[in-house]
């Protein structure tokens, strides 16, 4: 690894300061408007998921993987076996092959990575002075990165493309006993373990000067030990024959996505044996994570929002350094309190339309949030 670094200094005026913020103003309202559809939009995601699963779980039966019932067809199944197949899948392009589900191909090439930080400092009068560090280093990615994009690309120029690229192949037909799999469910295995690159592997006629096996990977470069810009690793992953459990409908000798009268779908995989309850409690608890995960971001897409839009406020103070620290701690609090307050009042009247008796609780500490808002404004405004 390598690393070398770019400093570059800029000031701004204080009334380019207050221009820039005043634009901001209209980024902010954007933000600030996506967050209420976005809030009320995955309460309601959350409890159509919540529903579908808990009637799921009433409806879902285990049954044999040995044979296929027809008296099954069309109901909410749960089936554990093993996950097989006979196909032998075989990189296009390079001689390796083996008997799986996956074959993964992973290629990462030796590239400049451009990184950067800064740091601001207030200036008597209000204007800024910015101090922005660039810093370059090599890293193995299996992205392209494109170097004329960087601040300073001299010296730190990548390739154009790569001349390989990561691949997948998958296996047409993936038993489990005598179902057949379906891509939607063969898409959710994602065990995948190292394919060492085999003995008799014989280098394409385009590489044969230019590669070699390094341990279990192809190494496409001189020199392992001390790589250049521009050198490649490929390696391989495979997932083999193993044991999954799955919740779908049963749809022939095949699954497909069950429908709820609540709404949603269901069609779940998990790797190993679990029992149908489980799945479903697995399931449930995901889709809290997400809910608070989302609910965290809409909260977030509120605060940046309103920062936004108070900005203009801490830049005229700013006059000041002292006084535009204070005023801009004091609007963040603000912000910070009306978009707490405010999601949750989103939340609230989602509630109240998709959970009513949650929801009107949830209303009444939202309400109180807001008063204190308005109380701390009122104190404000009269220092």
């Amino acid at each position: 690894m390598s690393a070398d670094a770019f400093t570059e200094v800029t000031g701004s005026s204080w009334f380019g300061r207050i221009g820039g913020s005043i634009k901001g103003i209209l980024v902010g309202v954007l933000l600030f408007l996506i967050a209420f559809p976005l809030l009320f939009w995955n309460e309601g995601r959350a409890v159509k998921r919540a529903k579908t699963l808990k009637e799921g779980g009433g409806a879902v039966i285990s049954v044999s993987v040995d044979a296929v019932n027809p008296a099954n067809e069309g109901k909410l199944v749960h089936v554990t076996g093993t996950a097989s197949t006979d196909a032998v899948l075989t990189d296009p392009v390079f001689p390796v092959s083996a008997t799986a589900l996956k074959l993964q191909r992973q290629v990462r090439m030796y590239q400049w990575q451009e990184s950067s930080s800064s740091k601001t400092r207030k200036k008597l009068g209000g204007g800024t002075e910015t101090v922005k560090t660039y810093t370059y280093k090599q890293v193995w990615s299996d992205k392209l990165i494109n170097s004329a994009n960087f601040k300073q690309p001299s010296g730190h120029q990548n390739p154009g493309y790569m001349a390989y690229e990561s691949n997948e192949q998958l296996a047409r037909e993936i038993n489990l006993g005598a179902f057949i799999l379906s891509p939607a469910l063969t898409g959710k295995i994602s065990t995948y373990e190292d394919l060492p690159i085999p003995g008799d592997f014989v280098l394409p006629d385009s590489l044969r000067d230019k590669a070699a096996v390094h341990g279990q990977e192809l190494y496409i470069g001189t020199d392992p030990a001390s790589p250049r810009v521009g050198d490649m690793r490929v390696s391989f992953r495979v997932v083999k024959p193993l044991t999954v459990s799955v919740i779908a409908q049963q749809t022939g000798k095949s699954f497909e996505a069950y429908s709820a009268k609540a709404g949603g779908t269901i069609e779940l995989l998990q790797t190993g044996t679990h029992s149908a309850d489980a799945m479903i409690k697995q399931a449930q608890a995901s889709n809290r994570m997400l809910t608070w995960v989302l609910r965290v971001v809409g909260f977030v897409l509120m605060l940046i929002g309103l920062s936004m839009i108070f900005k203009p406020l801490s830049v005229v103070a700013d006059v000041l350094p002292i006084a535009g620290t204070i005023v801009g701690a004091g609007t963040f609090i603000i912000a910070f309190l009306l978009a707490a307050g405010l999601s949750l009042v989103t939340i609230a009247i989602a509630w109240v339309f998709y959970r009513p008796l949650l929801g009107i609780g949830l209303l009444i500490v939202a309400v109180a949030l807001a008063v204190l808002v308005i109380r701390k404004l009122l104190k404000a405004k009269k220092k």
